[in-house]
C-alpha cells in the first residue's frame, strides 16, 4: 500500500515538519486494477508517537501498515518532538499544529474523510495523552480515541515524581506546562477538561484505554479509569505482565483497529460497492 513521507513548512510552528502517511490501495490484489482517487474518502486515524520517538517509529517497530490496509483506513503519523502535544508556555503551539493545521495539510494531499464518524486518534505513552487530548479538546471532530500506555496526567512529571523522571523530561515539562499548579485546571489537564464536558452534557467520543500491568504508567491509567469508567464510554483493557514495549503496542494497536467503529467492515463494503472488490 502507498506510504508517503512528507516534509512541509508549518505556518503554526514556523519550521519544516515531518509527516508519514499510510493510504490504503484500491485494487491491490492480483488481478484487480487500482482506481486511485475514486470512491469515497478514506476514514482516518491520527497515530501519535511517544516522547522519545518520531513519525517513523510506528512504521519501524509495528505492522501498522499491514493492519491499516486490512481495515481500509488511512493513517497519519506526524512528528511533534518532545512537545507533549501541547501549546507550550515557552515554546511552540504543537496542539494547534496537530488539531488545526495538520488536518488541512493532509486533507489537501490525500483523499480523507472529514466526517466525525470517520475520524479517530490513537497513540502510545505521550501519544496516548495526545490522542485523548484530541478527543477531549475536540469532541465534535473525533468519533473514538485510544491510549496505549498513556501518560494521561503530566502532573508527576512536573513534580519530579514520575517513574521515568530525568532532567530533560522535567525541563521540557516545565517549558511546556509551567508548574504543577499552572497545569492543574488548565486546558492540558485532561481530567479537568473532561469533567467540564460531563457537567455540560457534551457529546463525547468513545475511549479505549490499554495498558500493561508491568508498565510504569499503569498507576496513572488506573487513576483515570477509576475517575471516569462509569461516566464515559470507556473500554479498558489491561494486559498482565506487559511493560512499556513495542511487543505490547504492536498487538494492542491491532485490537484498537478492531475496536474502532468502522461499521463492521463498512469501509470495505462501501468501496466494494463502487466496483472495487479486491481492492485489498
Amino acid at each position: 500500500m502507498p506510504l508517503a513521507q512528507v516534509e512541509f513548512f508549518s505556518e503554526t510552528l514556523s519550521l519544516s515538519s515531518s509527516l508519514a502517511a499510510v493510504i490504503p490501495q484500491r485494487g491491490a490484489a492480483i488481478g484487480a486494477e487500482g482506481a486511485p482517487g475514486s470512491g469515497p474518502p478514506w476514514p482516518v486515524l491520527y497515530l501519535l508517537h511517544g516522547a522519545t520517538d518520531n513519525h517513523m517509529s510506528w512504521l519501524r517497530y509495528s505492522s501498522i501498515e499491514r493492519y491499516a490496509q486490512e481495515k481500509g483506513i488511512a493513517v497519519l503519523l506526524p512528528s511533534v518532538h518532545l512537545s507533549f502535544y501541547s501549546d507550550q508556555q515557552q515554546g511552540l503551539d504543537y496542539f494547534t499544529f496537530l488539531s488545526e493545521e495538520l488536518p488541512d495539510v493532509a486533507g489537501a494531499m490525500f483523499r480523507l474523510s472529514e466526517r466525525r464518524e470517520d475520524t479517530f486518534a490513537a497513540g502510545l505513552s505521550m501519544g496516548g495523552y495526545g490522542a485523548f487530548k484530541l478527543g477531549i479538546r475536540c469532541p465534535e471532530r473525533f468519533a473514538a480515541v485510544a491510549s496505549l500506555s498513556g501518560s494521561l496526567s503530566q502532573r508527576t512529571r512536573l513534580t519530579g515524581e514520575s517513574p521515568i523522571a530525568n532532567e530533560t523530561m522535567l525541563r521540557m515539562a516545565r517549558l511546556t506546562f509551567g508548574s504543577a499548579e499552572a497545569y492543574d485546571g488548565s486546558p492540558d489537564d485532561l481530567a479537568h477538561v473532561l469533567e467540564g464536558h460531563l457537567a455540560a452534557g457534551t457529546k463525547l467520543p468513545r475511549f479505549y484505554q490499554g495498558c500493561g500491568t508491568a508498565d510504569f504508567n499503569y498507576g496513572l491509567n488506573l487513576d483515570f479509569r477509576r475517575q471516569f469508567e462509569d461516566r464515559i464510554d470507556l473500554t479498558y483493557v489491561e494486559t498482565p505482565g506487559a511493560g512499556h514495549e513495542w511487543s505490547y503496542w504492536d498487538a494492542a494497536i491491532r485490537d484498537v483497529l478492531d475496536w474502532l467503529p468502522l461499521g463492521g467492515g463498512e469501509a470495505e463494503s462501501r468501496h466494494a460497492a463502487d466496483g472495487e472488490e479486491g481492492w485489498r
